[in-house]
């Protein structure tokens, strides 16, 4: 958790302050405003708000909580109260304790939530969850009395004190918010309910009252704000107490009775007359009581106090008691405490002439700057002449250091200073108040002359001297302490006082300044501390009073004290209007001069600014097409080295292509032979098994005869069987190899071997056909081939002339591009784009072309297939008719027995596959010595066609590029 320094004015951030672990509930500040005391539930923190640090801290154990920790109004003292009802009273300097206060008795004993303290420190009031008030006398440390409240009230949650400007701080009135949301103010003393605020159905939640006790603001529990006025609420509190002295009227025109007498007589301390002519001298009497009710009068000050008495205690002390100082003085001065006037003046804002007052005057307290430079603001809003007083800032310094808590007070006290005791010190202006100075050194000349003609002996003025002395008000040659007691005395007597200080000072310190002969030790003397005693200076100042002759006497010549009017501040023009405002008038055409020298100052920095901004750019402009240069070169570089590799990785890339090639040729070929011996070794072992069959057939022909036509017919279908079956597996194995080598070779080489495979299905059935259609099928292979190879050479022409076209056109468009990049390098990234997207539509219509070729090749190669098909076709048409045929004949040829023919036929069958299997292999042999004739061409063509296709990519290529 941490808390925050809010600036009220200007709403800026002051300063952080860290430490509590939990929430801060209350927080307490001093009367001089130095300190504050933050408290949560686990600990109290002192802080110092000059410097904004944490000077102490309070631990106590987790079984004892924290209730409240504040300081004593008017004194040093801290006050903490803990859960456990124990209430400590701690000296704020030294943090020792003063004193604890006792347990209260157990009659009465409740847990105190709240308390409040009257604001002169002497009665603490305490309450909590319950019906019963306690009130403690703080000086005599006792529970003197217990208040019981009404039986409605069961618990208190807020007490305050209601301030009276008749009591003396001494408050009689205290505000009681119970759980029932009213607030209840009754009398301490008396103990009766004077009035109340909030209602049952309109409760409070919590309650303020004002410094000066007029108004009370409350927070309803609905949300709303409610302001109570309390001199409407009650006349009884705003009544001001019977006055101190009652003046008997004398009546000459009517004889006095002895009942008249009475009347008069009661409220007074004479007796009353026996005969008439000591009526008369009594009447002599009270008139003289009368004078001097009158002077009593005018030495009664409104706090209650006598001045008279205050300066016999002050002879006495030679000091005002520091607990009560700032209340005496504002007692001698007679503040008004004008509110509304001071916040009018507040609110007009800093002066213009105190906005630089840091640069002239460096305070290291930001807080107390902020309070000089509002308070010389407000002085200087109030009369004119203060906003060019160069030593206002020294003249009011001390008193804002003084009462930096308390803005209205120090602002009073600097305006009575300035209108009482310096008076006629503006009638000079600018110049320092002549008439003062010679009042002062005429009191020296008459006092020590001799000390005075050391000064014009050495040239030193009453300037030098005095005026030091009265600018500063004593502040540079005194500590804060002496500087106090002596303001004591200033305070409390004629304002001619101060003049008579500063010869008394000089008088003092004759004996160093009678020593000195150079200026500047003058000036040294009357500008830092010096070893001297200020009690002996002030007794000093009193025989001067009482010693100077009239005549000379400045208290002739200054008007007794005049206190400040209430409402509103008295007009201050005691100074020559004409050389003020001429000073004005001259500082506001300078100022305005200034701000035109400012204002084409800016104007001229701004165009320099533009121009160092254009300069900076053009540089910028410059490198940076410098560097798009270099970085062109660098990747066009870059390009030419990656054309490079990637020429030297085609040519590995083909080198690698060729030799895959190879090995996949090898391959096709280790496969053909492995799958052709594989069909021969099973053609054989078919053979075998058909004669075995033949020989087990031969040997149970002699004990089956009778059956042996039947068994060789269903021989003959189960022969049949055999070879539909021998096909089919034929076809599948043949299928499974077919379906291998096309996963691992390209199209074209797919495509041959289909039509390899359908060739020798049409060698296979054409193996009864005559030689002269082997011939036929031959030539009719070779024209195929013809074919092919006449429309590879076309194929490969019409891409020669493409790629001739191509790279026509591209030269042509390369050297439209290039005239185009002479002409405007600007355009190049839309002609490149331009170039790029005809590329992508010439790539496109070049695809759409290779994929009509394909189709093209592809209708080519169905008619070729269909071609084949019906050959095979026909072939196997033909083969079945040579076959029935033949079969007629040997129904029509067998006579003697139908077991011979049919063992004869069998063997005959057997023969022609013999037969056929033998031209089937030679057949082959010759094949295979064809397909790698084909396959050698067919690797020159790739390759032709490859070297001009590369040859083709990389010129267009590098023109693109």
């Amino acid at each position: 958790m941490f808390l925050t320094c809010m600036e009220t004015v200007s709403k800026e951030l002051v300063s952080w302050m860290r430490g509590h672990e939990s929430s801060v509930f209350s927080i307490s500040v001093h009367a001089s405003g130095r300190y504050a005391i933050t408290t949560s539930s686990d600990t109290a923190q002192l802080w110092d708000l000059d410097t904004f640090q944490r000077k102490r801290k309070l631990n106590i154990r987790q079984s004892v909580g924290i209730q409240k920790v504040f300081f004593l109004p008017l004194s040093n003292t801290i006050l903490s109260c803990f859960k456990d009802n124990s209430i400590f009273a701690w000296e704020c300097d030294t943090l020792s304790c003063r004193y604890q206060l006792p347990a209260p008795p157990e009659s009465s004993s409740i847990l105190y939530k709240v308390f409040a303290v009257t604001r002169d420190g002497r009665i603490l009031a305490a309450g909590g969850k319950s019906n019963h008030l306690h009130l403690w006398c703080l000086e005599a440390k006792r529970l003197f009395r217990i208040i019981q409240m009404p039986t409605k009230v069961r618990a208190i949650r807020h007490l305050e004190f209601l301030p009276d400007s008749f009591d003396a701080g001494s408050n009689q009135v205290l505000g009681v918010l119970s759980q029932d949301g009213i607030m209840r103010f009754i009398n301490i003393q008396t103990c009766k309910l004077l009035f109340e605020i909030g209602s049952l159905d309109e409760g409070i939640s919590s309650s303020v009252i004002s410094p000066h006790g007029r108004y009370i603001a409350s927070i309803m529990e609905n949300g709303s704000l409610n302001i109570y006025s309390v001199q409407a609420l009650t006349q009884e509190i705003n009544k001001p107490p019977p006055p101190l002295v009652k003046v008997i009227e004398d009546v000459p025109k009517r004889k006095l009775n002895s009942g008249d007498l009475k009347m008069k007589v009661t409220t007074g301390r004479v007796q009353r007359p026996a005969k008439l002519r000591e009526n008369r001298m009594q009447t002599r009497i009270l008139k003289q009581d009368l004078a001097g009710s009158f002077e009593n009068k005018e030495n009664e000050l409104s706090d209650g106090l006598n001045k008279k008495r205050l300066q016999i205690l002050l002879k006495g002390y030679g000091e005002y008691p520091t607990k009560y100082r700032m209340f005496i003085w504002r007692s001698l001065l007679q503040l008004p405490e004008n509110h509304t006037a001071f916040s009018s003046l507040e609110d007009k804002g800093v002066h213009v002439a105190f906005l630089n007052l840091h640069k002239k005057y460096p305070i290291r307290s930001r807080k107390l700057l902020r309070v000089l430079q509002r308070t010389l603001s407000a002085l200087a809003h109030w009369s004119a002449i203060f906003s060019d007083t160069p030593y206002l800032p020294l003249l009011a310094f001390p008193f804002v250091k003084l009462f930096q808590n308390n803005q209205l007070i120090c602002f009073e006290v600097v305006a009575t200073l300035i209108i009482n005791w310096c008076q006629h010190w503006f009638e000079y202006f600018p110049n320092p108040p002549i008439n003062i100075l010679s009042m002062i050194e005429n009191v020296l000349a008459f006092h020590d002359r001799e000390l005075l003609q050391h000064y014009i002996a050495h040239d030193i003025t009453s300037q030098l001297y005095a005026w030091p002395l009265l600018e500063t008000v004593f502040s540079e040659v005194l500590t804060r302490e002496e500087w106090l007691k002596l303001f004591d005395n200033v305070f409390s007597n004629h304002p001619s006082f101060l003049l008579m200080t500063v010869v008394a000072y000089n008088i003092c310190s004759r004996a160093p300044l009678l020593n000195c002969s150079l200026k500047d030790d003058f000036e040294y003397f009357f500008h830092h501390r010096n070893n001297l005693d200020i009690s002996v200076v002030i007794r000093e100042v009193y025989r001067l009073m009482d010693a100077t002759p009239a005549d000379v006497h400045p208290n002739g010549m200054l008007h007794v004290f005049a206190a400040l009017t209430k409402g509103q501040y008295p007009v201050f023009n005691q100074y020559p209007k004409f050389i003020v405002d001429y000073q004005t008038q001259e500082r506001e055409r300078i100022r305005n001069d200034e701000l035109d020298y400012l204002r084409e100052r800016q104007m001229v920095e701004d165009m320099q600014a533009e121009v160092d901004q254009q300069r900076v750019e053009d540089e910028a402009w410059y490198q940076k097409q410098e560097l798009l240069r270099k970085a062109e070169e660098t990747r066009r570089e870059l390009l030419l080295q990656e054309e490079e590799k990637m020429v030297q990785q085609r040519q590995r890339l083909a080198s690698v292509k060729r030799e895959l090639k190879v090995k996949e040729m090898h391959l096709q070929d280790a496969t053909r032979r492995r799958f052709l011996k594989m069909q021969q070794d099973q053609r054989e072992m078919e053979l075998k098994r058909l004669d075995d069959e033949i020989e087990r057939k031969v040997h149970m022909r002699d004990r089956e005869i009778a059956t042996t036509a039947k068994d060789l017919e269903m021989r003959h279908l189960e022969l049949e069987s055999q070879k539909r079956l021998y096909e089919k597996n034929l076809t599948r194995n043949q299928e499974a190899v077919a379906k291998e080598m096309r996963e691992n070779t390209d199209a074209f080489r797919r495509k041959v071997d289909l039509e390899e495979h359908m060739f020798h299905k049409l060698i296979e059935t054409d193996q009864t056909q005559n030689q002269k259609t082997q011939k036929l099928i031959e030539n009719l292979a070779e024209a195929e081939q013809a074919c092919l190879n006449a429309d590879w050479r076309i194929e490969a022409l019409r891409k020669q002339r493409c790629d001739d076209l191509q790279r026509h056109e591209c030269y042509r468009e390369v050297a439209r591009l290039l005239r185009e990049n002479r002409r405007t390098e600007t355009e190049v990234l839309d002609a490149m784009m331009g170039e790029e997207a005809r590329k992508w539509e010439e790539a496109k219509e070049k695809d759409f072309h290779l994929k009509s070729e394909k189709k093209a090749s592809a209708l080519a190669d169905a008619s070729r297939k269909c071609f084949l098909q019906k050959e095979i076709n026909d072939a196997l048409e033909h083969a079945g008719h040579a076959y029935r045929k033949a079969a007629s004949r040997d129904q029509n040829g067998q006579v003697a027995s139908s077991c011979l023919p049919r063992t004869s036929q069998l063997n005959d069958i057997l023969e022609m596959d013999s037969s056929t299997c033998i031209s089937l292999n030679q057949r082959r042999i010759q094949w295979d010595t064809t397909e790698r004739d084909l396959m050698e061409r067919v690797r020159t063509l790739r390759q032709r066609l490859t070297a001009q296709a590369r040859s083709r990519c990389q010129t267009p290529h590098v023109l693109a590029t």
